[in-house]
């Protein structure tokens, strides 16, 4: 599976696990309908504890992205519209990860921003400008 783990990344597992679904729904490589793997196939898979899935999928159900009816495995639901306030919240969660893995990585703020505007461009379609050639960080 394309779910990826980082244990050093300061959030916990099972919503690293749940944000990954999510964000898998986001960009249609998960659709309405689809089924996603067993609580102990996906634990397996991960190398985690059944009880972090467990978490994981609990999250994502009561997000209302997902269902388990009872003995048939679990779905992907219709992509619910987020109220304004929880869209805020979830991407400043987002955010704020992303801040402490760049300053854990030693990336200034401005270096941070340039990589996050060359991905907008890259997401929003712009195939006519290449991202700049990496560059050493200086850090701090």
């Amino acid at each position: 599976m394309w779910i990826r783990i980082d244990a050093h990344s300061g959030v916990p597992i099972y919503l690293q696990v749940a944000r990954q679904i999510e964000e898998a729904l986001t960009a249609g490589v998960l659709r309405p309908g689809d089924k996603l793997p067993g609580v102990r196939e996906l634990a397996i898979e991960l190398a985690v504890n059944p009880a972090t899935v467990v978490k994981a999928y609990d999250e994502l159900q009561r997000a209302g992205l997902i269902e388990q009816p009872r003995g048939r495995g679990t779905f992907v639901l219709e992509r619910p519209v987020l109220p304004e306030t929880e869209r805020r919240l979830r991407v400043r969660s987002a955010l704020e990860s992303l801040a402490a893995e760049a300053d854990r990585l030693g990336f200034t703020p401005e270096e941070l921003l340039q990589a996050l505007q060359e991905v907008l461009r890259q997401r929003q379609g712009h195939p006519g400008e290449e991202p700049e050639e990496e560059k050493p960080h200086a850090g701090r």
